[in-house]
């Protein structure tokens, strides 16, 4: 999995690239000038007022709250531990393979598939620590959470269900598709209030799920639909000579499917995976409507505060900043594994 190095345009030949596509007609000409002079005047109206009119205090005082939630000062070690395994997989991930060891490269999928329950030992006290229930979770690290539950249920969910709907059982194929269609046509605050309600119905008597259970199941039922038509479209491209060619060498249909069909499919579909997956983060901000104390659950109840009446506009800023910079991460990531996939394949 080694990365390829892509030389850039030298300086002058992307000088005549941006004349030619900014400045090559009077017409583009003043679009360009007016768009630069209206994004410069808003650009420099922002600067000013957060360099200078802006009252940062409400982020500087509640920043713990933001990235550890309500968890217990004495044990915020664990909130801080977790979330700092989970940037160094990230920062390992971005790092071009030819500056790690071989066994790393091949061991980060499994790492990435064990960060959750890593976290969840951590924050719920599975390794003998005090115990922390999950009313205390929160910020960041709750929305990280929910965000990689999420995922980790959704996608195999959706493959399955993508396969499904391609079932030659019309049973089968029929059930799938207006489970798909139900959960699409559905709005995700809806899913999300009925699976508050709903899943203790189902639950035999004396047993609970915590919220952000119910929350992480709500949202992998709702995601996998999703999903799902994003691989069903990345099957739907391989040619049917390769299906033809599986059959003829003697494959089984299961095998066929995992041979041959899903890495393809996959690999086609990854970017509308990815954007799912960084849609599910953005998804997490309608659980501060269930009462859980997400990053937006956080910024509600800070402006409740009357010491921080009026600081909507600074609180909401940073908020979107700090959202801004988890969706680029997950993007960054995204493209780091489309770059890997495209050189296994071409070597």
């Amino acid at each position: 999995m080694a990365d390829t190095p892509r030389p850039g345009p030298p300086p002058a030949q992307l000088l005549r690239r941006l004349r030619r596509g900014l400045f090559s007609s009077h017409l583009d000409t003043l679009i360009t000038v007016v768009l630069a002079v209206v994004c410069g005047s808003g650009l420099w109206s922002l600067l000013h007022w957060a360099l200078l009119q802006a009252d940062w205090a409400v982020v500087q005082d509640n920043i713990r709250l933001y990235f550890n939630g309500n968890f217990p000062v004495s044990q915020i070690w664990r909130s801080w531990s977790w979330l700092g395994l989970l940037g160094v997989l990230c920062i390992l991930t971005l790092m071009p393979s030819r500056l790690l060891p071989p066994a790393m490269v091949r061991l980060l999928p499994l790492f990435w598939v064990l960060i959750l329950p890593i976290g969840l030992l951590l924050l719920a006290a599975g390794l003998g620590f005090e115990p922390v229930k999950s009313r205390f979770w929160g910020g960041l690290q709750l929305s990280l959470l929910l965000t990689l539950g999420t995922i980790l249920m959704a996608l195999p969910l959706g493959v399955l269900l993508a396969l499904a709907r391609r079932s030659s059982l019309p049973l089968l194929r029929w059930l799938t598709t207006g489970y798909i269609e139900l959960m699409r046509g559905m709005p995700l605050i809806a899913v999300l209030f009925f699976g508050q309600l709903m899943i203790p119905l189902f639950l035999p008597e004396g047993w609970t799920f915590s919220r952000v259970l119910r929350a992480v199941l709500s949202l992998g039922f709702f995601m996998a639909a999703y999903m799902a038509e994003d691989v069903r479209g990345g099957l739907q491209s391989i040619p049917r000579t390769q299906l033809e060619a599986a059959r003829s060498l003697g494959l089984s249909p299961l095998l066929t499917v995992a041979l041959v069909e899903l890495p393809q499919a996959l690999r086609t579909a990854l970017p509308a995976l990815a954007n799912q997956c960084v849609a599910s983060l953005q998804n997490t901000s309608l659980l501060a409507y269930l009462g859980l104390i997400e990053l937006l659950g956080i910024s509600r109840s800070i402006l409740a505060n009357p010491d921080y009446l009026g600081r909507h506009l600074e609180v909401y800023l940073w908020l979107a900043l700090v959202y801004w910079a988890v969706c680029i991460l997950m993007t960054s990531l995204a493209r780091r594994v489309e770059r890997s996939l495209k050189v296994s394949d071409h070597h």
